[in-house]
């Protein structure tokens, strides 16, 4: 019998999980805090809308896509209940929920995993099939993007580079040390652009850029280490790499050269679900898992913190969380 998977919450990237699983014939229903906007998908998908205590009761599965605010609340009912569950990015509001939701779901046996799409991407297959991740020591990421008025209720430190942040961590593959941030509001109430500077206990660095004030779009990651550089432009679909053995040699470095590669285009939302299922049916570890969604937010949160003390002196935050000087 196939799954039968809800969605809470029908905004923008909810409207998108809710088409993909309708279209593979697995959607059980829908609940919006919104009568209007839950009806109006119920119409796009053939779906029911329900309250959330009927959708929990319908299926075996949901996707959380309510405003981070709410995350924790509604997870750990779905939980309760004895439902996986994919949670969007980020996985709650604070290290204390997250914690409690990743240790709730491992207790119940349940899978969980966190919408850190660009794990699933055609641009990050590319990447590590390239192999060109491993050894870095110095990252430089860059995502910017004129502004939308959505994602509002959070920084765009948790809307955007969270993103970059999980991507850098799960490449460094070391614990992060220390964190330095400046940032800014612009269009709302909260961060509208972000650059953090990281250090990871293996000597690694990282610079991350991120904002939704931009002129234009931006997303470009940049690797340094004993093994060469690698350049992606994410929007030009490239990837560049000077190495040992590379396939165009470089005249004035005997034994290195440049490879060159690109991408077509694959639907990540289509194969992070694909992924889920998977995760659920047959037990395939689950690559973006609580843990993964965890470590992310714990990174974001230190971002925005280094950003709040800055207006007295630049901060600096350790293992450990803000330092008492």
């Amino acid at each position: 019998m196939p799954l039968r998977i809800g969605v809470l919450g029908t905004g923008h990237f909810g409207r998108f999980h809710a088409l993909k699983l309708a279209a593979r014939g697995l959607l059980a229903g829908l609940y919006d805090a919104d009568p209007a906007r839950a009806a109006q998908i119920a119409a796009e998908t053939g779906a029911p809308a329900l309250t959330s205590e009927a959708l929990l009761a319908a299926c075996d599965a949901v996707v959380i896509a309510v405003p981070t605010a709410h995350h924790h609340a509604l997870a750990m009912q779905a939980i309760a209940a004895g439902r996986h569950l994919f949670v969007e990015k980020p996985l709650a509001a604070t290290l204390e929920q997250g914690r409690e939701l990743v240790a709730a779901a491992r207790a119940a046996g349940r899978v969980l995993q966190v919408g850190h799409i660009e794990r699933y991407s055609a641009a990050i297959r590319t990447l590590r099939a390239s192999g060109a991740g491993a050894g870095g020591m110095s990252f430089e990421a860059t995502r910017v993007a004129p502004f939308r008025p959505r994602s509002l209720d959070v920084s765009v430190v948790l809307d955007l580079m969270i993103h970059d942040l999980d991507l850098v961590l799960s490449l460094a593959a070391s614990p992060l040390a220390e964190v330095q941030a400046t940032g800014a509001r612009i269009m709302s109430g909260h961060p509208d652009f972000a650059v953090a500077h990281l250090r990871f206990e293996s000597g690694a660095q990282a610079t991350i850029t991120a904002s939704r004030v931009s002129v234009g779009m931006e997303r470009r990651l940049r690797i340094l280490g004993g093994q060469g550089e690698t350049r992606i432009d994410f929007l030009a679909r490239s990837l560049e790499r000077l190495h040992p053995g590379g396939a165009e040699a470089v005249a004035t470095m005997p034994g290195w050269g440049i490879t060159r590669a690109t991408w077509t285009e694959h639907d990540s939302l289509e194969a992070e679900q694909a992924a889920f299922l998977a995760s659920i049916e047959s037990g395939t570890p689950v690559e973006a898992g609580g843990e993964a969604g965890l470590a992310a937010l714990d990174a974001a949160l230190r971002v925005e913190a280094a950003i709040d003390c800055r207006a007295a002196e630049p901060a600096r935050i350790g293992a450990s969380g803000l330092d008492g000087s």
